[in-house]
């Protein structure tokens, strides 16, 4: 009981920056650890292999009537999602589930607070009833801003409602053991050397362009703003 508990998901924020500023990120979540360790019984072991990909953009058109009768948060929400992609396969035989996101852009601020796009995209997929990430983990309550000028980048985390937030902390005490050993990696790759950043424990590649840095999943949803990232390249 103790090993179900403590097995870990593993996240991964991607970012691939072009020298004119465009470039792509992708937010992944691999839960293949979780999905071995669940019994042979169970009725999930029996479901199909799943490998779609879900284009929002056109999920969306498509659904234009029924949208229009949600409430305007909900449909806030939901427009959010607009400019990415979701990717999933899940297989439980061979134990394996993993979800991307995605989105090609012209500016990365377009695609800010991509993680709280992702918890509502995780929601839509085929696990929807077995959500990789909380369901009530603060998506409102926080923000996630990005920007890049060609020769710094950042990456800031506020709280915007500082109520809502404290309840999703109490939210999480009861997903604590399970995320404990969870981790969200940063995985950053720029069009040049990076010359000075503010994460004392990020890596590096060989050729100075992409950075790698890796938090623990839990504390980062407990302290948001613990995670503001810099990033000065060579000129």
């Amino acid at each position: 009981m103790l090993t179900v508990f403590l097995v870990s998901c593993n996240f991964t924020e991607e970012i691939y920056f072009n020298g004119d500023g465009s470039g792509k990120l992708s937010i992944g979540f691999d839960g293949s650890e979780m999905m071995s360790m669940i019994p042979e019984s169970d009725s999930l072991e029996t479901e199909k292999v799943i490998d779609s990909t879900l284009v929002f953009r056109e999920l969306l058109r498509e659904k234009k009537d029924s949208i229009a009768q949600l409430p305007l948060e909900e449909q806030e929400k939901l427009k959010k999602l607009e400019p990415f992609s979701l990717h999933m396969v899940v297989d439980a035989p061979n134990g394996i589930m993993n979800f991307e996101m995605f989105s090609d852009f012209k500016n990365v601020s377009d695609v800010n607070d991509a993680f709280n796009a992702f918890q509502n995209a995780s929601t839509m997929g085929p696990s929807a009833g077995n959500q990789p990430v909380p369901s009530n983990t603060g998506n409102d309550a926080t923000e996630v801003s990005y920007s890049f000028s060609g020769s710094r980048f950042f990456r800031n985390t506020k709280i915007r409602d500082k109520e809502m937030f404290q309840k999703s902390l109490d939210s999480l005490q009861s997903a604590e053991m399970f995320l404990g050993g969870s981790t969200y990696t940063f995985k950053y790759h720029f069009p040049r050397r990076v010359k000075s950043t503010n994460v004392e424990d990020a890596t590096f590649s060989m050729d100075g362009k992409t950075m790698i840095y890796e938090v623990n999943f839990l504390d980062m949803l407990k302290d948001p703003e613990s995670i503001n990232i810099e990033v000065e390249l060579e000129k």
